[in-house]
This record gives structure tokens, sequence and C-alpha cells, in this order.
């Protein structure tokens, strides 16, 4: 019982010295924003809502020729690459930051560019 005193006396200080902003589960993304600015939505709104903004956008520009959406993927592109890469995917990605914590495919990719300043959906015929 002397020995368990002892260890606890010696124990206290460093338990108590271990930072109590300890947080359990996995960190949130860390999400850089390239190009600062006014985003079309609120950050919550976008959060949450993008990928019907974005389907929306998509549907009148394929169903009736409606282009230059203020929701469109080609403007959230030109936002939010990296200065570095050009995308917005791959490490440190803006899209790819919280695809990757949320574990969703991002499947835009398979048709379209991901990097900033092209407009042409990839594979797509005219």
């Amino acid at each position: 019982m002397k020995l368990l005193r002892i260890l606890l006396a010696a124990l206290l200080p460093a338990l108590l010295a271990l930072p109590t902003t300890v947080s359990a589960g996995t960190p949130k993304p860390v999400v850089k924003i390239e190009n600062p600015g006014q985003c079309i939505a609120p950050t919550e709104e976008v959060r949450v809502n993008h990928m019907e903004m974005l389907k929306h956008s998509r549907d009148r520009t394929m169903r009736q020729g409606i282009r230059g959406e203020k929701a469109s993927l080609n403007e959230c592109i030109n936002c939010h690459a990296s200065k570095t890469t050009g995308s917005v995917i791959g490490k440190d990605g803006f899209c790819q930051e919280c695809h990757t914590y949320t574990a969703v495919k991002l499947d835009c990719w398979d048709c379209h560019q991901p990097k900033a300043g092209h407009t042409k959906a990839v594979g797509v015929k005219p």
C-alpha cells in the first residue's frame, strides 16, 4: 500500500501536467482556402449542400444549355485549386481533404478535369 502511495505521488504531477485539450477521435481535415474571398454561399451551407448545388447546376447546363451558373464545378475549381498543383485533388487538395475524411468517393473527376483553367470535360464528346 505504501508503494502505491509513492507511485501515485510521483505520477500525479505528471498526469496533471498533461494537456487538457486532447480530443478523442480523428482530427478534422485542414482545408486551405487558396483564393480567399466571398464564396457563393456561407461556408456551413456549402459544406452541407455543395453536391445538391452542383447537381442543380449540372442539370441546367446539360438539359437546358444554361452555362455560367453561380454554383458551377469550374467556378469552384478556379477559386479552390491549389496554387502549387493547380488542382483540387491530391495531397492537401481542397476537395480531397474532406472527401478522404468522410470516406466519400470523388467521382466528379471520372469525367471532369480537377485543375483550374480547364473548362472541357475529360472524355466527354461535345
